[in-house]
């Protein structure tokens, strides 16, 4: 999305559709090659992980009116990307996991730079909100 358009909804947000994809590089390339004994650890947190911060980008979006809304949820999904980074780092230094679309330092790459984009797009908002309440 170019700077000069604007945001009619969530999906026009870049960090939206980046964790979107990654999500599914996770959820194809890199829970299946866990072991069985990490069900209900280290597989559960990377599923619930990487499927929340779409879905916390979305729901937040949608409360962008109120005060703390979209903030609080921009605050969880950032705080889910860096939970991604120390999942990721210990499937692939624990179980050695390689995805094949993607390399691992890339993927974890990619949560680090959604999670700065997360950060920026909540300071942007801040600002915007209360610059259009002083007028």
């Amino acid at each position: 999305m170019s700077s000069n358009s604007s945001i009619k909804s969530f999906k026009d947000l870049e960090v939206y559709n980046n964790t979107y994809k990654i999500m599914l590089v996770v959820m194809k390339e890199v829970i299946p090659k866990l072991p069985e004994n990490e069900k209900y650890d280290l597989k559960d947190q990377l599923s619930r992980a990487c499927k929340s911060i779409p879905r916390l980008i979305a729901e937040g979006y949608a409360k962008r009116h109120q005060k703390a809304g979209f903030q609080k949820y921009l605050d969880d999904a950032m705080a889910e990307c860096n939970e991604m980074i120390v999942s990721l780092e210990q499937a692939e230094d624990l179980y050695n996991i390689k995805p094949v679309t993607i390399s691992m330092a890339e993927l974890i790459d990619l949560y680090d730079k959604s999670g700065r984009q997360l950060y920026n797009l909540s300071a942007a908002w801040t600002n915007f909100k209360n610059k259009n309440l002083k007028q």
